[in-house]
């Protein structure tokens, strides 16, 4: 019976003491712990000894409050040692001593907006993606991402430690500062763009340095298989059995002397652009571009991956090498001239294609075509009562087309002056430039040109809205 009561009273008491405790708890609103209160980019990071050169470099770029409260940012996060790393190589004895607006944009090219984690980059496995950082043109930097062998940036920095989270945002903690890249070092830190960077090495005119310089270009880049098929189409055995001064010539009709994004091309539509390589008379190469489903240079090579920026320039990736075009080549490639393709190939008796596809320097190259746009046989078959171009007499036909072309010699439109006789393979034309360039042919029909300079390898196109008829 005394055991009872005692067990009683002590659950009594038991039950008293939770109470008792319980409305303390209530009354003074207070606990026992303390939780830890998240914290963002920066508090992360200094609370981080190992990235405490990091802290210190967005301190002195005074990008510390964006890094606080803008976002949401992934950033990626060099250690101490990469810092150092870093600015040894540089001669930099510590942040200060960077310059300020490179301080900045090294930083910025460690930030990507949004959060990215590491399951994300390893499903995406390859490509691009943008920083913060500004590039050719006012855009932002591409950043090249690689998950092959763990997660590797612009195959430099790889990720030591992934996924810390932050209020506004994400930490991958890296192991090398990721500098600003060139077009250059695009190219060579992309594997697919192999056969592209040992081409640049082997040409002439020291290209690697050429492209790493102040720019700003637009280089359309060949992937690996795209040089395997030039190759294999030009009957070389390798990368070493193209001449390097051909090569040099090849790779620098990739290059456009002016940042151009995917943007500005599709605003263009079609037209022609100027490349880096020399055509006849060592003018500046024409490249014909046409956006009208996808974009595409000179009808053979086609835009794969667009706008990876570099400080110098940008790059888009093309399926195709685009080797050096001749003035056949442009009129197969733009789509206004397939009328006069059509005139071209019709005969067998006469083959201008192949003659107009003569290589410069050997006769009767170059050659100044003058190239009637689809329009321009339009109006001739009106002119003539005629169906269509089949309806065209054989020595009519090769009259007129004769009439188009000089033979030996590479004019360009500053060439053209008034009452200027212009002797062709079919005739004589008088060229005027007051008042806009025309060419009157034998029987006083007057044609205006309406396009010049489109520069090939082997001549030069001026574009012309009628038929010239000798």
């Amino acid at each position: 019976m005394s055991i009872m009561k005692t067990l009683k009273k002590l659950s009594l008491l038991i039950i008293a003491l939770v109470l008792f405790w319980s409305c303390t708890s209530d009354d003074d609103n207070s606990t026992s712990f303390n939780l830890p209160q998240p914290m963002n980019i920066v508090e992360t990071a200094q609370a981080n000894a190992d990235l405490s050169s990091l802290v210190a470099a967005v301190v002195e770029a005074d990008l510390a409050a964006t890094l606080s409260t803008g976002g949401p940012f992934t950033v990626l996060a060099p250690t101490n040692a990469a810092f150092s790393e870093f600015m040894s190589a540089n001669g930099w004895a510590n942040v200060t001593d960077i310059p300020d607006e490179a301080l900045v944009q090294v930083l910025l090219n460690h930030v990507i907006s949004g959060p990215v984690t590491s399951t994300t980059l390893s499903n995406l496995g390859a490509g691009y993606t943008n920083t913060l950082a500004t590039g050719a043109g006012g855009n932002n930097m591409s950043l090249y991402f690689d998950t092959s062998a763990n997660v590797k940036f612009n195959n430099l920095a790889s990720v030591t430690n992934p996924d810390i989270g932050a209020t506004n945002g994400l930490i991958h903690i890296i192991d090398k500062v990721i500098t600003l890249p060139s077009v250059v070092d695009h190219a060579v830190n992309n594997p697919g763009f192999s056969n592209l960077v040992a081409a640049l090495g082997a040409a002439d005119g020291d290209l690697v340095n050429v492209l790493s310089g102040d720019g700003p270009y637009t280089v359309l880049a060949p992937g690996d298989a795209a040089f395997a098929n030039f190759l294999t189409e030009n009957s070389f055995g390798s990368l070493a059995d193209v001449p390097t001064d051909v090569l040099s010539q090849v790779l620098l009709n990739h290059v456009i002397g002016a940042p151009i994004t995917s943007t500005d091309l599709t605003g263009l539509g079609n037209g022609y652009a100027n490349t880096s390589a020399m055509g006849a008379g060592n003018n500046a190469m024409s490249i014909y571009y046409n956006t009208d489903s996808g974009v595409k240079f000179n009808g053979i090579s086609n835009v794969v991956a667009v706008d990876i920026i570099g400080t110098n320039g940008i790059i888009h990736a093309v399926d195709a090498v685009i080797s050096l075009p001749t003035v056949v080549d442009f009129a197969v490639a733009d789509p206004n001239f397939s009328s006069l393709v059509a005139a071209l190939t019709r005969e067998t008796s006469f083959n201008y294609v192949a003659t107009l596809s003569t290589a410069n320097g050997t006769s009767p190259a170059p050659f100044t075509v003058f190239a009637p746009t689809n329009a321009a046989f339009g109006s001739l078959l009106n002119e003539l009562s005629l169906n269509s171009l089949i309806d065209v007499p054989t020595p009519t036909l090769e009259s007129t087309l004769n009439t188009h072309v000089v033979a030996g010699a590479n004019v360009r439109d500053s060439g053209l002056s008034d009452n200027m006789p212009i002797n062709t393979l079919g005739g004589t034309l008088t060229a005027n430039v007051t008042g806009g360039a025309t060419l009157t042919d034998p029987n006083n029909r007057i044609s205006n040109i309406t396009y010049t300079n489109v520069q090939a390898v082997n001549g030069i196109i001026h574009v012309i809205d009628k038929v010239l008829l000798e």
